[in-house]
């Protein structure tokens, strides 16, 4: 009776939107699900285009490959070290500067806040960047790849707005009990912002994750590029052949390229469920008080 009688209210309306979503949802995974039945099927499918959505002639000697081609494991693992650095440095110092513009009181803030809004139109540009780096001689280290952007503009105007409308009751309680700007941000503020961070670290952890055009510009080195790049040189110049990894496998370039792409993923895949709350939480900054 309870399933008919929610059947019964539903509209026209929730039923061209459960097709519209529908659709989406299935323009989503469509991409998804293609890449792994072709990294799953054998080579003769493949050539032949016969596979769709579920691997043809399964085999994993695509994976098998990856993993014994010293080049993808090494990219991989230099991948989520310069995530991990990066998001860390990203949301330490987001949080630390959020922290004075949020406060009413903190002499020059509006000139500050118009300084960094400035930064979202007005850009030196890469040029000017990259030679600020090499000066600093950071080319070929990770300080090059996780420094330049330590601070993105936009989420530094979400944690700040998250900041400005939490109580001031809590702040003044413990000005009163004696605490420092440092004890309050650190023990009372972050703590409680969560949400917020939970938010804008799954955005940084996104743009480092897929990041590849910063490598590109500043590691000369093969063995120090991310995985992207890796990926990149795949997908543009076929290096899986020119290696002969691909030969050595008896693999079409699609299967191994295909397979290096859910790799990719994998790790998306699996932290985004578990942020899904904080991210939900996030995007409702302001909407409560206190």
């Amino acid at each position: 009776m309870v399933k008919r009688s929610a059947l019964n209210r539903l509209t026209w309306f929730d039923f061209v939107l459960i097709v519209l979503l529908s659709l989406v949802g299935a323009a989503t995974l469509y991409p998804l699900l293609y890449i792994v039945a072709i990294s799953f099927s054998d080579s003769a499918s493949i050539v032949q285009n016969r596979v769709f959505l579920w691997p043809k002639g399964f085999n994993i000697d695509a994976y098998k490959q990856i993993l014994e081609s010293p080049r993808i494991p090494r990219a991989y693992m230099n991948t989520i070290l310069y995530t991990g650095l990066g998001t860390a440095i990203n949301l330490l110092m987001t949080a630390v500067a959020a922290y004075p513009l949020s406060r009413p009181g903190f002499f020059g803030r509006r000139f500050f806040m118009v300084a960094i809004v400035l930064t979202m139109f007005l850009n030196g540009g890469i040029i000017p960047t990259f030679l600020i780096v090499q000066k600093l001689h950071l080319i070929d280290t990770i300080w090059a790849i996780v420094l330049p952007n330590a601070i993105w503009t936009i989420e530094l105007l979400i944690l700040k707005s998250f900041y400005e409308n939490m109580s001031g009751a809590l702040r003044e309680s413990a000005l009163i009990d004696g605490a420092s700007e440092y004890r309050i941000l650190f023990s009372i503020i972050i703590p409680l912002s969560k949400p917020a961070l939970a938010s804008i670290g799954l955005f940084y952890f996104m743009g480092h994750w897929n990041s590849f055009f910063l490598p590109m510009i500043y590691l000369n080195d093969a063995k120090l590029y991310p995985l992207q790049v890796v990926l990149r040189d795949m997908l543009l110049f076929d290096t899986a052949k020119e290696t002969g990894i691909a030969e050595q496998a008896m693999l079409t370039p699609q299967a191994l390229k295909n397979a290096t792409i859910f790799i990719s993923m994998i790790p998306v895949l699996l932290i985004y469920p578990f942020a899904q709350k904080y991210f939900a939480k996030g995007i409702m900054l302001g909407s409560e008080k206190g």
